[in-house]
């Protein structure tokens, strides 16, 4: 079992040690959602959403919903595999006797551990939490701290031509979003242009630049160079080398802290405790990117403990979810209060909205206002 956050107004630790849960139905459906345009990103490109909808209700009739978003080769499972974990994960639920939430939780972690099932064990664990927090009567955000009940995210621009970039930059500088993250790593010389057109049409935004492994060191130091010397300076660089390339993570950390002050974020290097800790050990990064995904939600509260007592900063991000498993994180960050960069944009991608209630979407921002749970679900009969 995971060591948890814990603060005065931190539930979650005394809910998983005393709740009972007996599960009376699990059960789960593909989740297929479009994409309002093609998603590109350094090493891949998707255009439409495959993921995982689960339904847990308790024996009291208290129902939650989980979503495990897959994305080759980014989350170790496709779609077909996580139904497979999913399934196997909901018939142990169904046939264990009443236990508590953190033995049932445990139970969960033992079937679908490590990476290779982070999405799968994240959707499962999602659902059983909001099951118990429905049943309780307690939004997540209360029971993950009370800290605040809203997040704004960034917004996301993909790689596309600099006049697409600017395009969408004046669309989003329109709705209000006052960050913009730009995926970049595929051309050097393009990824300037689309910087500098995306400034043009959204002078006053904050840019992060997100290499998804793209670059080498060399061209990462390169870019934050030319970036400098444009006054292009971003307040984030994230991932700009391959995922196994520590030494290079950490020299690309270093010069950018020392030279252009400018914090270096592991998203792809960070997969695990494990990854966390050998970053904390050669200060490889100033941040790391939590994804419930490839975390799974007790793993990414181990991780956020740890970060918090050493001085990493924290960045949650998602895959491409729906407003169910968005809302579900954007409800763990405002709780805890201890994020500085928030990048959950994921729902103003798709082209439709399978959630019923759930957030308030205003632009960037996320505001929570249900009384229990996550407050979103699912018309299970319409998803299939």
């Amino acid at each position: 079992m995971a060591t948890l956050v814990t603060n005065t107004s931190f539930r979650f630790k005394d809910l998983i040690e005393t709740f009972i849960v007996n599960v009376r139905s699990a059960e789960r459906r593909e989740l297929n959602v479009s994409l309002i345009n093609p998603i590109t990103i350094a090493k891949s490109k998707f255009e439409k959403v495959e993921n995982v909808a689960i339904r847990i209700e308790l024996s009291d009739g208290s129902v939650g919903w989980g979503e495990a978003p897959t994305l080759r080769p980014i989350t170790a499972e496709d779609q077909p595999l996580a139904m497979a974990k999913v399934a196997e994960a909901c018939e142990v639920l169904k046939r264990i006797p009443a236990m508590t939430l953190g033995a049932a939780l445990g139970e969960i972690c033992g079937i679908l551990h490590g990476h290779a099932y982070a999405s799968a064990r994240a959707g499962v664990e999602m659902a059983l939490i909001d099951s118990v927090a429905n049943s309780i009567g307690m939004p997540l955000w209360r029971i993950f701290g009370g800290a605040s009940n809203t997040v704004t995210t960034d917004m996301t621009i993909p790689i596309v031509s600099s006049s697409e970039a600017a395009q969408l930059a004046s669309q989003y500088r329109k709705r209000g979003f006052k960050t913009l993250k730009l995926k970049v790593g595929k051309d050097l010389n393009k990824d300037i242009e689309v910087l500098q057109a995306v400034r043009a049409a959204h002078p006053e935004c904050m840019l992060i630049l997100d290499a998804n492994e793209g670059y080498n060191s060399t061209e990462a130091i390169q870019v934050l160079e030319t970036l400098h010397d444009l006054e292009l300076t971003p307040v984030l660089f994230e991932q700009p080398v391959h995922r196994d390339d520590w030494e290079g993570l950490g020299h690309v950390t270093r010069i950018a802290k020392e030279k252009y002050g400018v914090s270096v974020a592991a998203d792809e290097s960070c997969r695990g405790l494990a990854d966390v800790k050998k970053i904390l050990e050669g200060n490889l990064a100033d941040a790391i990117n939590i994804k419930l995904a490839k975390l799974g939600v007790l793993g990414a509260l181990e991780i956020i403990e740890l970060a918090q007592a050493s001085g990493l900063h924290l960045m949650i991000g998602g895959m491409v979810e729906t407003r169910l498993a968005v809302g579900f994180a954007g409800q763990l960050v405002a709780g805890l209060g201890c994020f500085k960069f928030i990048d959950l944009d994921a729902p103003h991608h798709l082209s439709e909205d399978l959630v019923l209630e759930g957030c308030e979407v205003s632009g960037p921002v996320y505001k929570f206002t249900n009384a229990k749970g996550n407050g979103g679900f699912f018309n299970w009969n319409n998803i299939q």
